[in-house]
């Protein structure tokens, strides 16, 4: 694929650095090769391959000895990833070994991680949401947190920019309060999710449910294919359908002839010349042989996700930083945010029993956030807001999976699909609380000898607010539309469920309480750029990735145009 870093004789001076290779760190890589700079892109983990290394794309349940269970050896590998509940045989070697790679809970704090080359882009649930000015305002006008030095203006052409090279299936609604996107046709809702839908949206004016807006083709385009409605993305998609940084951003990169790989790359720092004031390289421990290595560069695109970027800056001390590069605010570590999960509710669907659908369709139904609006109906409860995603189905043949039966009435009934049901589950926004937070634990390190991370973060109550009219509205909702046997439930869950860890390096326009600028630059280290999670100001409420993609797109634009101003 690319040019890789790892022989004896190293070049040891690139244009730009990019630290991971996930959703941001591909987008970063694409981005500055695409712009002529010789880029090295430093991977902790192992290279992985667009298609060749998915050894289980193509698996059924049937094809493995466990049938998807994981064997207590590799239980043994994550005992805190594992409890998210999304780690089975088929993804296993996608996510990170906590044992060689541990982190302290202060407060109760689910770190899903994923090292190897494309990072979580493999992983993710590919929900991908534009936000508004309604949460780029949000801070400045509610007193929570700083204000962004950026509004949804700043970023709508960008945002259109990565789309179009993404593939973002989806159906345009013009709501305000979530802007439409440059839209490939969406996928189609089924016949028990158009009912539930024609119900809510008569009985809840103001209230819209759609199909939800994914980064899967329904069009091939660049080269890739279209969605096979096989719902095993988690596997590595051979089809290059969603997007990840393996199929989509670093071929594009490596495309230019300016990309290089390194992987087995733990960062340990990032240089600082107290002489320039700039950031001068990277220093790296090589995962397989410890050997401590230095890179230069001009400039610096740290992407290696929310919380292992903090570490990695918190890490960085000098003469200047003595707390961490960029920490003059004392604001680095903090104001850790996450979306609330697994509330909602959940019931059955009479009727359509002559009705199924066709495919594994890897997307469900959205209904947009629709209280705390300009102009729509205000809570005293809580501030901000909330969305649902869920979805409908039948249940098919592996209902069977705990009934003690067996013959040949038993394989007939299991071939008939059971009564159709129908879930939403609400996410809501984080408020950017000063006291969640991360530092480095140097008490207890890691495989490398390196300090870790100490995670002190939980829901404050305005989340659990959030969560109980998720709750309520679910179940109001559902019974309205005429479900039976509606359950409404809280599966209460610490911070780090919704894998959507944001915060803890936040833009602001104030260098005394933030510690990036509008263009996602370490204030007092400009040569030095932050675009992944850790960025975030405020959370919303809908899934974060889209946006990092374009502010990461933006950074790079301005990063090379500074550049040859000689600005940087």
């Amino acid at each position: 694929m690319a040019n890789f870093n790892i022989d004896a004789k190293q070049d040891m001076t690139y244009d730009a650095i990019v630290i991971g290779s996930g959703i941001s760190g591909g987008w970063a890589a694409k981005e500055l090769c695409e712009k002529g700079l010789k880029t090295l892109v430093l991977e902790r983990g192992r290279l992985v391959e667009h298609v060749k290394d998915y050894p289980t794309m193509t698996l059924d349940p049937w094809d493995t000895e466990l049938r998807g269970g994981l064997t207590p050896e590799q239980k043994a590998r994550h005992p805190q990833g594992g409890r998210v509940g999304f780690i089975g045989e088929m993804n296993e070697h996608f996510h990170a070994n906590d044992v060689e790679n541990p982190y302290t809970e202060v407060k109760p704090f689910l770190w899903v991680r994923a090292h190897q080359m494309g990072g979580r882009s493999l992983l993710w649930g590919k929900q991908t949401y534009r936000w508004s000015d309604l949460d780029f305002e949000a801070n400045a006008k509610d007193g929570h947190g700083v204000d962004w030095p950026i509004r949804y203006k700043d970023l709508a052409p960008w945002y259109t920019y990565v789309e179009k090279f993404a593939g973002i299936s989806g159906e345009a609604l013009g709501l305000p309060q979530l802007p439409d996107s440059h839209f490939l046709p969406p996928m189609e809702l089924n016949c028990v999710e158009k009912h539930v839908k024609s119900r809510i949206e008569k009985d809840f004016p103001g209230r819209n449910m759609i199909i939800g807006r994914v980064a899967h083709l329904t069009e091939p385009i660049n080269g890739r294919g279209k969605c096979q409605f096989r719902n095993r993305c988690d596997r590595g998609c051979p089809y290059g359908a969603y997007f990840s940084s393996n199929a989509v951003t670093l071929p594009a990169a490596n495309a230019t002839g300016n990309l290089t790989i390194r992987p087995f790359s733990i960062v340990q720092s990032i240089v600082y010349d107290e002489q320039t004031g700039k950031a001068s390289g990277v220093r790296i421990i090589d995962a397989e042989t410890n050997a401590d290595i230095v890179y230069n560069a001009k400039i610096i695109f740290v992407n290696a996700s929310t919380l292992s970027t903090t570490q990695i800056l918190l890490n960085s001390t000098s003469n200047r930083f003595p707390n961490g590069l960029g920490n003059d605010s004392g604001e680095l570590g903090h104001n850790l945010m996450d979306h609330t999960y697994r509330v909602g509710a959940m019931g059955k669907v009479e009727g359509f029993e002559d009705q199924y659908y066709k495919g594994r369709r890897p997307n469900g139904i959205y209904i947009p956030r629709y209280v705390n609006l300009q102009g729509g109906p205000q809570s005293d409860k809580f501030v901000r807001g909330f969305g649902y995603q869920g979805g409908g189905g039948r249940s098919n043949w592996g209902a069977g999976a705990n009934e003690p039966d067996f013959g040949a009435d038993f394989k007939d009934r299991m071939m008939k699909p059971g009564p159709w049901e129908f879930f939403i589950t609400g996410f809501a926004e984080c408020l950017p609380y000063h006291e969640n937070k991360v530092y480095l634990n140097k008490d207890v390190l890691d495989k490398w000898g390196q300090p870790t991370l100490s995670i002190d973060a939980e829901w404050g109550a305005n989340e659990l607010a959030l969560n109980e009219q998720i709750r309520i509205d679910a179940k109001e909702m559902l019974d309205r539309a005429g479900l039976k046997e509606v359950i409404d439930f809280d599966n209460k869950h610490e911070m780090g469920y919704g894998i959507h860890e944001m915060g803890t390096a936040r833009m602001g326009r104030d260098p005394k309480t933030s510690v990036l600028n509008g263009f996602n630059q370490v204030h007092a280290c400009k040569n030095v750029f932050v675009t992944d999670g850790a960025c975030m100001t405020s959370s919303s409420c809908v899934n974060p990735s889209l946006t990092y993609m374009a502010l990461t797109a933006r950074a790079a634009d301005h990063a090379v145009s500074e550049l040859k101003k000689m600005n940087l």
